[in-house]
């Protein structure tokens, strides 16, 4: 009699044991559900997100691409084809336009350019990467006094100082010459320099600058061998906007490289030569001329940026990091 007993309560406590857990695993699927059913909600914002900086890169790229491709394109038209059809094709491809630029100034001007550059752009990054790595890696009195006080010169305004300026090169007899300006493009530059370049050496190992010492390398051999190979992205990126901007200054050739008498030759740079030709086509009426001068003129510095664009980013990344 005691046998069925047991085995229909054995039978029975699984039962309810299992309906227990059956109901309890109900709540947790409904509860796993309702867990589950906002998650496709942050895939479609990030989808919309995707769309509008895309489409906003998009539209940025066209605002810079056409007004080139228009530049270029001109310069192959003639004066009746750009009077009568600003944003015609041109119907002849002549590149003759382009010598007669470079013949009626544009040469010159270039060279003057590529003169003034090869000396100001390596002597900024040089001054300016040496004093950027002595205020980041070696603490004195006056130090930071020393960096804000660059960090103000990259904020202060360019015309404010012309005319003391004219007056301090003229007392040294610089004016109108390659030395005067050079002097001036590295003096102009190097608080952007500095700025840019103290991130990276604040944050370069110093365990690499010791065991540099350690091998008897003095404090001069250390920065130039060991810790300037190490910020090479910095001064890449530096360099470029340095490039970029020295090569499209205007206002300081204007006031510092005008001929003083009748015989002082005309060493204007690009930016001053394109205001020449462009008061010369004025009269002339041969656009297509200028418009090939301003080519010849943006063609460089296309070039300098798209071959480095990777290491201009990858140095600013870095800096952004650090």
């Amino acid at each position: 009699m005691t046998a069925p007993i047991q085995k229909s309560d054995a039978s029975a406590t699984p039962a309810g044991a299992s309906a227990g857990a059956a109901g309890a695993a109900v709540p947790r699927q409904r509860a796993v559900r309702k867990g589950s059913g906002p998650a496709p909600a942050p895939a479609r914002e990030g989808v919309v997100l995707n769309v509008f900086s895309h489409g906003f890169l998009a539209v940025w790229a066209l605002l810079i691409v056409l007004p080139l491709l228009w530049l270029v394109l001109s310069s192959f038209k003639t004066d009746s084809q750009i009077a009568g059809s600003a944003f015609g094709w041109p119907s002849n491809w002549s590149f003759d336009v382009f010598s007669r630029a470079w013949n009626k100034g544009i040469g010159d001007y270039f060279l003057n350019t590529v003169i003034v550059l090869v000396f100001s752009v390596p002597l900024t990054m040089l001054f300016g990467s040496m004093a950027a790595y002595v205020l980041a890696r070696y603490q004195f009195w006056g130090n930071r006094l020393i960096y804000y006080f660059f960090v103000a010169g990259a904020m202060f305004p360019v015309f404010l100082a012309l005319v003391p300026l004219f007056f301090m090169v003229k007392m040294l007899g610089m004016l109108n010459t390659y030395q005067g300006l050079i002097l001036v493009y590295v003096a102009y530059s190097m608080p952007f320099t500095v700025f840019f370049m103290h991130s990276f050496f604040r944050t370069l190992p110093t365990a690499v600058f010791e065991a540099a010492v350690l091998d008897g390398a003095s404090h001069t051999r250390a920065f130039f061998q060991v810790m300037l190979p190490m910020a090479k992205p910095g001064l890449l990126s530096v360099g470029i906007f340095n490039t970029l901007g020295q090569w499209n200054q205007f206002v300081l050739p204007t006031v510092l490289m005008q001929p003083q008498t009748g015989d002082d030759p005309e060493r204007y740079v690009l930016t001053q030569g394109l205001i020449q030709l462009q008061q010369q086509q004025g009269y002339e009426t041969d656009l297509p001329v200028l418009f090939a001068g301003v080519t010849i003129a943006m063609i460089p510095m296309l070039v300098v940026y798209l071959s480095f664009q990777r290491q201009v980013q990858a140095g600013l990344t870095s800096a952004t990091l650090k």
